[in-house]
């Protein structure tokens, strides 16, 4: 993760997000740094809009609770049909 934090640092101060520039954030950081991670995030990040990518994460988090809250209901559903089976078993044993 400290990777990505990296770069989004980098990006926020407007810097280029490059290896050179990362493994200075990094090691600033005190971590460790691996320059395989370093080279595969660069490469993963080449042609990508970061703001444009931040802008559509925040639409995605902002209908999150709306979603997380269908779940809920669904759970409540499945406690209830237990229940109700047992009346229907009850109903037999007389």
């Amino acid at each position: 993760m400290e990777y990505i934090y990296g770069a989004l640092l980098l990006h926020k101060v407007g810097q280029p997000i490059n290896e050179e520039n990362l493994t200075k954030v990094l090691k600033a950081a005190g971590v460790a740094v691996d320059d395989t991670k370093v080279k595969t995030l660069i490469a993963s990040l080449s042609g990508v809009d970061i703001a444009t990518e931040l802008a559509n994460a925040s639409t995605a988090v902002a209908a999150a609770p709306a979603a997380g809250t269908a779940p809920a209901k669904e759970e409540k559903k499945a406690e209830e049909k237990p229940v109700e089976s047992a009346a229907g078993l009850a109903s037999l044993f007389g």
